[in-house]
């Protein structure tokens, strides 16, 4: 997941992306320090990050294409 990345981007703080998300702090902080959370959570995040799930949740090697 790239929370962090997208949240350090955007200059917000965890706790300016758990309020934009209406999420608790610390589930923000165990998204990012899991790298994992639920599907409500990360649809949650992307939104307040304003991103799509797939560039949240998706890592770069992740994107290239196999032909």
């Amino acid at each position: 997941m790239n929370v962090q990345k997208y949240r350090k981007d955007r200059g917000m703080t965890v706790q300016q992306l758990a309020d934009a998300a209406g999420l608790p702090k610390r589930t923000v902080e165990e998204a990012i320090r899991r790298d994992t959370c639920s599907v409500t959570t990360a649809i949650k995040l992307a939104d307040a990050l304003q991103v799509t799930l797939d560039e949240l949740c998706r890592d770069r090697q992740d994107t290239s294409e196999s032909e």
